[in-house]
């Protein structure tokens, strides 16, 4: 009998213990931890790029020191392909991604997403020869490039294009002008930092239209609450003291926080 009740014990203690971790606070975790775990490409100028010493920057690298520094704790970067980021983040691999995501009614079913802290913009980009591209209608039909799952491609995709899916900007911007590809549609920011690299790039924007706000995404759970207000009080008071306008300015060479 006693042996019994010891065992009882031992599995109540268990299971005590494992509903503990399971219901265990992120942002507790997170300071406990020391790091704050962010999920970033590290391939796409001037988000999140390798600067001409392979230093890893970019505008939300600094966004993602910003709120580590704002948590306390140090930031841990994750270079991961795309289509790594946000599965990544569902299944707590990462504790939140940097790398300009943009807010749509599909993802806000999964993941919890900060205030907007940038308004992007999208522009349509074909070859300088091609006339028969001028509207983003006009891709009905059309073949364009893009990294998987991302909003662009999946923008694309709704217009009617088959998208081929790549993983950098670089090798979008290729297919593109070896003729692979028809066009592409991507972030206004990336393809003017694509052209001031490349300037006898044989590409040109044909059409811009108003993109996605870009927030910052967190697995959604009870446990992920307190984060994410914390997350937003920290890039609401870099709002206002003007450090996203500054960073912004530095990266895109205008203001896109409003």
């Amino acid at each position: 009998m006693k042996k019994i009740l010891a065992v009882l014990a031992a599995v109540m203690l268990m299971t005590v213990s494992l509903a503990a971790t399971a219901s265990a606070d992120q942002l507790d975790t997170i300071k406990e931890r020391g790091t704050l775990i962010i999920a970033t490409e590290g391939n796409w100028s001037p988000w999140t790029y390798h600067d001409n010493n392979g230093v890893l920057t970019g505008f939300d690298i600094e966004v993602g020191k910003l709120i580590a520094e704002g948590l306390g704790v140090q930031p841990d970067y994750q270079e991961v392909p795309w289509e790594s980021i946000l599965a990544g983040v569902d299944q707590d691999r990462f504790d939140l991604a940097c790398n300009g995501v943009g807010y749509t009614e599909e993802r806000a079913g999964k993941f919890s997403f900060s205030e907007p802290y940038v308004y992007t913009e999208a522009v349509l980009v074909v070859r300088k020869d091609n006339k028969d591209i001028n509207a983003m209608e006009d891709l009905k039909g059309k073949t364009t490039s893009n990294s998987p799952n991302s909003t662009y491609a999946m923008m694309a995709e709704e217009l009617g294009a088959t998208v081929q899916y790549v993983d950098t900007l670089g090798e979008t911007m290729m297919m593109l002008e070896q003729g692979r590809v028809d066009a592409t549609i991507n972030a206004k920011g990336s393809v003017d930092d694509y052209l001031r690299e490349h300037p006898g790039a044989n590409i040109k924007i044909v059409q811009t239209v108003a993109g996605e706000p870009v927030c910052i995404p967190v697995r959604k759970g009870e446990d992920t609450e307190t984060l994410i207000a914390a997350v937003n009080e920290i890039l609401a008071k870099a709002r206002e003291d003007g450090t996203l306008k500054d960073l912004s300015e530095k990266y895109f060479g205008q203001d896109l926080t409003k």
